[in-house]
């Protein structure tokens, strides 16, 4: 699979290749060639096009065009943090310039290199040994530790956003976006509503968080266990590195994709398989990161129904964007029908089901 299939979006017209190449040679130092354009599907985000020009291949990533959500697919924040990782532990693609004028190409964007690997869709990781699946997970977890680890204000991430209550600002922030884009009363988000906001834990500490960190958001190298670049940081910001591990963390109760269908896997299975169990994933996080007490993270079940809440009322955007026409996927209408079922998951957990 081509490295950014899964992270890109589609519902954009694709950009002028004449008024991108005149952009390309002002901007981009080793351009050459004239850029051949093509969109890629299979994101909910930004509307991503692999750029191809002589020997070289780019990515661009671009705000949708239509009217969005306030703070929404905010391009300018994911060129400044690619831009500010570049060359750290955490690997992420070379980026090489933002177009913040509308102008040039109907809405902002910006470009990166293209990496090439493999981005995993499946989390049980088909044709791979036990000792294999073991190592890519562990990989995941080390990459998202280096993440947590960064001094944000070292690599110039200071002010990338407020470091205080951030888990009461994401309780508002999904909130507001859900109700800005409900189109139904659904009980379970009415429930969530009102649970979060009377449960949550004191923050330990504040760091770089990625938002939306999880199997088909990385690159594996082609043939190694190892991730060469990690995508889709259009919801970092500053924040609770516990709240972002338990999100990516979701991964072993719904499936990934556009769907985000609610599955689980026992851990019998799990072992079987040779992927760590939520708890041996979790107890290896706290080990690298120095976060948590004897393996565990306490108020977990809260951190989980955080991110379901949160993940819904994403959904509920994309559900949104689909009835205004401007949706970045084209099977966004299917994204619709999960948001009661997430809902209904992370009430689930609340109660303690």
């Amino acid at each position: 699979m081509s490295t950014h299939d899964a992270a890109a979006g589609a519902g954009a017209a694709v950009p002028d290749a004449a008024r991108l190449g005149g952009y390309m040679r002002r901007h981009v130092a080793d351009f050459e060639g004239e850029p051949r354009i093509r969109q890629v599907e299979g994101g909910q985000s930004n509307p991503t096009f692999i750029v191809d020009a002589g020997t070289r291949r780019f990515v661009l990533r671009r705000k949708p065009p239509g009217v969005l959500l306030q703070s929404a697919h905010a391009v300018d924040r994911e060129y400044r943090v690619l831009k500010a990782l570049q060359g750290s532990a955490v690997p992420v693609p070379r980026v090489r310039t933002l177009c913040e004028d509308a102008d040039v190409l109907g809405s902002p964007f910006y470009l990166m290199d293209f990496v090439d690997g493999r981005i995993l869709t499946d989390q049980t990781l088909p044709g791979m040994t036990p000792p294999q699946r073991r190592a890519h997970y562990d990989e995941l977890n080390r990459v998202m530790a280096a993440l947590h680890a960064v001094d944000h204000r070292a690599v110039g991430l200071a002010g990338f956003g407020r470091e205080e209550r951030y888990v009461e600002r994401q309780i508002e922030r999904w909130t507001r976006q859900y109700r800005d884009a409900q189109t139904r009363r659904i009980e379970a988000m009415e429930a969530l509503s009102t649970w979060l906001p009377a449960q949550v834990p004191p923050q330990r500490d504040a760091g770089l968080v990625h938002g939306d960190f999880r199997l088909d958001n990385v690159v594996f190298h082609a043939t190694e266990p190892r991730i060469v670049a990690v995508l889709d940081w259009e919801l970092s910001t500053l924040g609770d590195p516990l709240a972002d591990f338990a999100y990516h963390c979701l991964s072993w109760r719904i499936g990934l994709g556009v769907h985000h269908t609610l599955v689980g896997m026992d851990d019998a299975e799990l072992t079987a398989l040779g992927i760590p169990t939520e708890a041996e994933h979790v107890a290896a996080y706290c080990e690298r990161s120095g976060r948590g007490t004897g393996g565990r993270i306490d108020h977990w079940a809260f951190y989980l129904v955080l991110n379901l809440f949160r993940l819904a009322a994403i959904q509920q955007g994309i559900a949104r964007r689909a009835l205004d026409g401007n949706a970045a996927n084209s099977r966004a209408q299917a994204v619709a029908a999960r948001v009661e079922a997430t809902a209904e998951a992370g009430w689930a957990i609340a109660r303690g089901h």
